[in-house]
């Protein structure tokens, strides 16, 4: 999958968590969808718009009542699915909010080996200085990051690598990923 589907995809704090539920057999109907996920009607409802605007998500058009649709992932929307489904057998319940954050998802694929922050960013075009710094510092807080500084390098040069959870995450989506 191309990166610059993926941080779409994350934009919605609900997408990969749809995904995921509709890749583990959760009906396509709005109900099943919000008990498995837990988002919010309104949440939820856009997030299955931008599914639907991206490409990954379609209105079943053989079933349901126009009021109450039934959805069904495209064949490009299988294979984020199948991403999405790896990465909650994987992670902890209170790992669930960070995942849902824009930007760690993209930034954890980018961080397959140990990298400078402006590495980071050049794999990830959209992503704004601040963004970067902010999601850095909280995976950091959240030890799934480690930040190590090289004094010998003028001015000195942080590197960041995934350790724990966040490495596994990271070994999970990486590979699925191209940049």
């Amino acid at each position: 999958m191309d990166i610059n589907l993926f941080v779409n995809i994350t934009s919605r704090a609900w997408s990969m968590p749809i995904l995921s539920s509709l890749y583990e057999g959760v009906p396509g109907r709005q109900a099943p969808l919000l008990k498995a996920t837990g988002a919010s009607r309104t949440a939820f409802a856009q997030s299955i718009a931008h599914l639907i605007d991206i490409g990954l998500l379609e209105r079943n058009p053989g079933y349901g009542h126009p009021l109450r649709p039934e959805f069904r992932l495209t064949d490009t929307g299988k294979t984020a699915a199948l991403i999405a489904s790896k990465i909650p057998v994987i992670s902890e319940k209170e790992d669930k909010v960070l995942l849902r954050r824009s930007w760690t998802l993209p930034i954890l694929s980018s961080l397959q080996k140990p990298a400078h922050f402006n590495e980071i960013k050049r794999n990830l075009p959209s992503i704004t200085d601040r963004a970067l710094s902010q999601s850095l510092r909280s995976m950091e807080d959240r030890k799934w990051v480690k930040r190590d500084v090289i004094e010998e390098a003028r001015p000195p040069k942080p590197i960041y690598q995934s350790i724990n959870m966040g490495e596994t995450i990271s070994k999970f989506i990486a590979p699925e990923i191209y940049f």
